[in-house]
């Protein structure tokens, strides 16, 4: 849609890409209703015209609340001002302590988001670091229909997340490893 998505704090701002200068948003989501709180990552799925993201990490030297604090909030692509999102993952079933990297599969609506772990800014290899699968049309307490970590995987600290649809892959950089 020709359209630069960007966030800051407790907003989302909607930029025109072709904009040059100092251009105005096209749209900002942020006001009590949003439940917008120390956004982490943003996300767009074109195919079904949402907009998600990563909500846990405190803007304040990477402080991170109780499991359950952080959530994958889903809005309609076009929504502006105060507006209440369509889906809101969060809970301790979601495992979500911070969200800080979100790609989405749009053919299936799929969510694919990385998390660090809990308090991973003062952790060298945090509790709770995974990459979880949600979909589009999850909402509330739901924990990820699947997920890569826990003590048996590699995983130290999730740095991204990128997929690979050609060779069905994800990919998951590991800011501990190095790898």
């Amino acid at each position: 849609n020709n359209e630069i998505l960007t966030f800051g704090g407790d907003r989302v701002l909607v930029f025109p890409r072709d904009g040059k200068g100092d251009v105005a948003p096209l749209r900002v989501i942020r006001g009590s209703e949003t439940q917008l709180k120390s956004v982490g990552s943003i996300a767009v799925d074109p195919v079904h015209n949402l907009i998600i993201v990563g909500t846990g990490m405190s803007s304040a030297a990477g402080i991170y609340g109780p499991q359950g604090s952080g959530s994958l909030l889903i809005y309609n692509r076009t929504d502006n001002g105060n507006a209440i999102p369509r889906a809101v993952i969060e809970g301790p079933k979601t495992g979500i302590f911070s969200i800080e990297e979100i790609q989405v599969y749009s053919p299936k609506g799929w969510i694919i988001a990385g998390q660090p772990g809990k308090d991973s800014y003062n952790q060298l290899e945090p509790e709770g670091t995974f990459v979880g699968v949600w979909s589009i049309n999850d909402n509330g307490d739901v924990p990820p229909r699947w997920k890569i970590g826990g003590p048996k995987s590699m995983l130290k600290k999730v740095n991204g997340v990128a997929i690979n649809v050609k060779n069905k892959e994800i990919i998951v950089p590991d800011m501990r490893l190095n790898a």
